[in-house]
């Protein structure tokens, strides 16, 4: 899948078993409409965890890196609705960076999703950009795998937002890299290869990236929830 826009927030956190069902009710059919009515906001996705867990991988795809900032949004941040009071202190080891789309490469979505966190050493940023870069541009057109991305974060200098006080506050990623695909096996090879945590360190990863896998458990746009609403 090419991301949509210049920005995005990725965010990873577990949900507590009792509640998984009422949070995936609540995020597809109030949260995810909710955020798709913000100007700016082009995509949303949830991934669920490949692996029996109960991690989850949610993605917004933004317009642009003013979309963070914008007054909409933080609005919708500042005030969440009675639904959302109740569902956000069932996220656990929460995750939320704010990013720029560095890098994306590929089209359409995949069933499957490859995470990976990492930060450069200090003064290997080059050295790290070049390796994938070189990795990601190929893994497109290679058999199962879908797009190829790289999302560094860069968070806005902004207060706590009432969402963020309600989970008691969020981790942040560094930079992160996207695989997809329509065949897992395909994207776990690729993590033991080419971005195999050998081959990062010596590019200049410091110690200790964070695989993780995913499948696709909803996708959504703000043309499909105008067309949800007629």
């Amino acid at each position: 899948m090419t991301l949509l826009g210049e920005a995005a927030v990725a965010m990873w956190w577990d949900i507590v078993p009792s509640h998984r069902a009422e949070f995936e009710d609540w995020h597809s059919h109030e949260h995810f409409p909710e955020r798709m009515s913000i100007p700016g906001f082009q995509r949303g996705s949830r991934w669920a965890s490949a692996e029996g867990g109960d991690g989850f991988f949610v993605m917004y795809e933004l317009e642009s890196y003013a979309t963070l900032s914008s007054p909409r949004y933080l609005g919708s941040l500042n005030n969440p609705t009675p639904w959302s009071k109740k569902m956000m202190p069932h996220h656990r080891n929460m995750v939320r960076s704010q990013c720029r789309i560095v890098e994306s490469f590929g089209g359409g979505i995949g069933r499957a999703m490859m995470t990976l966190r990492l930060s450069p050493q200090k003064g290997r940023e080059d050295s790290l950009r070049q390796l994938l870069n070189n990795v990601l541009s190929g893994l497109p057109v290679r058999q199962g795998v879908t797009g190829a991305h790289l999302l560094i974060t860069q968070t806005p200098d902004l207060a706590q937002t009432n969402e963020q006080k309600i989970r008691g506050g969020d981790e942040v990623a560094d930079w992160i890299v996207l695989i997809s695909g329509y065949d897992a096996e395909a994207l776990g090879t690729i993590a033991q290869r080419e971005l195999g945590a050998e081959a990062l360190s010596a590019a200049g990863t410091a110690p200790a990236p964070i695989y993780s896998y995913f499948n696709l458990a909803y996708s959504v746009t703000p043309s499909d929830i105008r067309a949800q609403s007629k």
